[in-house]
């Protein structure tokens, strides 16, 4: 059942808030009410009396949100001054009044209440963004009148949804912290912890759909505080920006590497960190390693100056004339400079010998979360991400020599540049790092986070490699396993009511409830175990009005059991059902929520004509050699029975002729089958094939053949006496 958008609007909507959001039914009502009297001619009459209703809610909620912004900031401003006046009387000694517990129990109460005042209002500006563009394409297309981007123009000059908050949540990250700590804030280093030795490194990422940012922040930051590299400095949304120009060749060589995830794969870039004006540009290379090689794939970097970028592209700035300032002041250890004159070197050959020039930009702006001085757990949150052509490939110089394109900037979300040449990101990426010592478990908040509504876990989900697929499409055949993800609503239903930000009124309330249950509640656990459950598969979020019965879902179980009255036919049932199980293997028996086998095949009617997915396979010497071991003891057998039908011959009686022939036949099945198996195995392995790799036709051969060899033994010799 699809959740029509005006019943969703009215479920979601905040009650104390209700009286400010679009009038969506009433504007509904109007379009049809005026089409239906006038025999479905729409005039230019309507058209006006339909724009000036529009304006009129548009004012509204653009008068609304602007109070509600500077109420909230009104009270953050007060809550400041406390919160300072309190941690001040802490902190000095000749204070006559010490703050109580109960003191910053209440400041982190008010806290509280403004995150939450904060989540409604970003709830409030999303839900009505989407209101205003559903009946903007409703009216488009039942009036034929093309009003949407008319009125876009006057939804930019009254732009209450473009404020993403970022500077009231680094404030209340800043304050929050210091009621936590009680005044006590962690100190130190944000890089810190790096080196720590006997510690598990685990990143895991998620997307996060655009509805749902503002809360994630504002949860995080209640754990753990945004970090600032320069706190003295009052926040701008540029600090935030983060920029990469990746490299690669014609033939996509370092794309497809990281792609397939060979031994080795490169990714070369240059990163740097706010606008267009940064002096200092971090060239990156990320090699990756194979687990059962005992390395652990790196990324190392070492930083230049702007104007020395493309000379040393070039090769005319050397390696050592990069370092030569940095040996001369003596600041780092000569070990350290020369690992990165060595790391140089190496990237510098790498571009010279492949011929690899910028391809692609990604750019997104970053909210990052972590104790300074400690990386047990840092969190990232990536919005605004857009990936841009920086290539050549189709006989356009857009970088015009340069080691980048000019004609942007930061400034999301690039409306100068041609459709064929950007994609914008429809989800924001989070970024999960843990470190934890052996057998430790991540922190609780932590496991209900990327377990929550909130997120949709994409592993090893790359910028480089979907700008690729998606930009570069006559370059490049294999696209990512997330590619048809992308055509699937990721938001859920809320599983859990009472996490997220809630008000403390609401944490009572909800905590006491009565018999009152929800449409989820009503459906019991398998609605919760649905949509909960990472998956890749195709689950229709039900509150998507544009999802159609096309869309496919999991592939359904084609041996369901089945019940009769008969204990005998249940037994037979049961039977036929494990033969099948058998020689089907379980993907046709019992199908996991979240797997997809094939997503080629599951995914052929969304995949663009040419287009492969790519499923990375890990291969590690181990499978070789088991597939060698196989082979082997296969030839075994074939020897064993060979041996058999060769003594059958020479010491038998006549009766035993045919005997070792029916062992002959098998001794030379068995080495062909094997060999030919063995080959097949191999290939597949080397080429990473993600196939069934079991054999359930060749022994059940080779045992019908040895028992009829056996039983033809047996049958001569009586026929003999």
């Amino acid at each position: 059942m699809i959740m029509k958008f005006g019943e969703h609007l009215r479920k979601a909507l905040i009650k104390n808030y209700s009286f400010y959001y679009i009038a969506y039914d009433d504007l509904k009502h109007q379009l049809k009410k005026k089409l239906k009297d006038s025999d479905y001619e729409w005039t230019n009459e309507f058209e006006e009396e339909f724009l000036a209703a529009l304006e009129t809610e548009l004012d509204k909620v653009y008068s609304f949100t602007k109070v509600k912004n500077t109420e909230v900031n009104r009270r953050i401003k007060d809550a400041e001054k406390y919160v300072y006046e309190v941690v001040d009387a802490l902190k000095n000694p000749n204070s006559s009044t010490k703050p109580l517990e109960l003191d910053f129990d209440e400041l982190e109460d008010e806290l509280s209440d403004i995150i939450a005042d904060v989540h409604d209002l970003a709830k409030f500006t999303r839900l009505n963004y989407t209101g205003f563009q559903k009946i903007l394409k409703k009216h488009d297309k039942t009036t034929k009148f093309a009003l949407k981007p008319i009125f876009q123009v006057r939804l930019n000059a009254k732009p209450f949804y473009k404020d993403n908050y970022d500077n009231l949540i680094v404030k209340l990250s800043k304050l929050y912290d210091l009621v936590r700590t009680r005044g006590n804030p962690v100190k130190g280093d944000s890089s810190a912890g790096g080196s720590q030795q006997n510690f598990v490194r685990q990143t895991t990422k998620y997307w996060v759909h655009p509805d749902n940012i503002t809360e994630l922040k504002l949860i995080i930051l209640k754990h753990l505080p945004v970090l600032v590299f320069n706190a003295d400095k009052e926040f701008d949304q540029e600090d935030s920006a983060i920029t990469s120009i990746y490299f690669d060749n014609q033939d996509m060589d370092l794309y497809y590497g990281r792609l397939r995830k060979d031994e080795g794969a490169e990714a070369i870039r240059l990163r740097w960190y706010g606008g267009m004006k940064s002096d200092q540009i971090f060239v990156e290379r990320k090699t990756h390693r194979e687990d059962w090689t005992g390395e652990k794939s790196v990324k190392a970097r070492f930083a230049l100056k702007e104007n020395k970028v493309n000379s040393f592209l070039r090769g005319d700035y050397t390696a050592a004339q990069a370092f030569e300032k940095a040996r001369k002041d003596g600041k780092k250890s000569m070990n350290e400079i020369e690992n990165l004159e060595a790391l140089a070197k190496e990237v510098q050959y790498s571009v010279l010998k492949h011929k690899y020039r910028p391809v692609m930009r990604s750019f997104y702006n970053r909210t990052a979360f972590q104790l300074p001085g400690d990386a047990r757990v840092r969190i990232s949150l990536d919005t605004e991400l857009t990936m841009v052509r920086e290539d050549d490939f189709d006989g356009n110089d857009r970088t015009h020599g340069n080691w980048r394109r000019m004609d942007i900037g930061v400034d999301y979300p690039f409306s100068q540049l041609p459709e064929k040449d950007v994609c914008r990101f429809p989800y924001a990426v989070l970024e999960v790092k843990l470190q934890t010592q052996m057998g430790q478990e991540p922190p609780a908040w932590v496991r209900d986070l990327i377990s929550s509504h909130l997120v949709e876990a994409v592993p090893k989900y790359s910028k480089f490699i979907h700008g690729g697929a998606t930009l570069l499409t006559d370059k490049v055949t294999l696209l990512p396993f997330w590619y048809p993800q992308m055509d699937v609503d990721i938001r859920k239903p809320k599983i859990e009511q009472d996490y997220g930000i809630l008000r403390q009124q609401n944490k009572i309330k909800s905590s006491s409830s009565g018999d009152d249950m929800d449409e989820e509640e009503l459906l019991g656990d398998d609605y919760g175990r649905r949509y909960s459950t990472v998956h890749f598969s195709n689950d229709i979020n039900p509150l998507e009005e544009d999802l159609d019965e096309n869309s496919p879902l999991l592939l359904p179980s084609s041996y369901a059991s089945r019940k009769t009255d008969s204990p005998v036919a249940d037994f037979f049932l049961r039977l036929y059902g494990k033969f099948l199980h058998f020689f089907n293997d379980d993907r046709t028996f019992t199908i996991k929520p979240g797997t997809n086998f094939d997503l080629n095949t599951t995914f052929r009617s969304k995949l663009p004509k040419g287009k492969v997915i790519c499923v990375p396979v890990r291969i590690e010497p181990k499978v070789y050699f088991a597939a060698e071991r196989t082979f082997l003891s296969w030839l075994s057998i074939g020897m064993i029975l060979g041996a058999t039908a060769t003594t059958l011959i020479n010491y038998g009686h006549r009766s035993s002729l045919v005997a070792s022939i029916g062992f002959f036949i098998s001794a030379l099945f068995t080495m062909g089958y094997a060999t030919y198996k063995y080959i097949r195995r191999t290939l597949a392995i080397r080429e990473k094939k993600v196939t069934d790799y079991s054999d359930k036709l060749g022994p059940n051969i080779i045992c019908a053949l040895i028992a009829a060899s056996t039983f033809a033994s047996f049958a001569f010799k009586l026929t003999e006496n």
